[in-house]
């Protein structure tokens, strides 16, 4: 799944310690959501949606998913 996460991150001038500790998380869990290696928990993306004042959708894209058809 990819994520809008370090940016985000880095708009606030956060390092990936500073965001762990807003989420409960370590640096290193951060890392890696950041680098694709971990998907979030449910819990922790909706977390994470919360710290950032924004929906899920618009921090989590997933690749795999067919474009919308209008």
């Amino acid at each position: 799944m990819r994520n809008t996460l370090k940016v985000l991150r880095a708009e606030r001038g956060w390092t990936q310690g500073d965001l762990g500790e807003r989420l409960g998380v370590s640096r290193q869990a951060v890392n890696a959501l950041e680098t694709g290696k971990h998907d979030p928990s449910l819990d922790l993306a909706y977390r994470i949606a919360v710290l950032f004042d924004l929906p899920v959708e618009a921090i989590f894209h997933n690749p795999h998913r067919p474009a919308a058809q209008t």
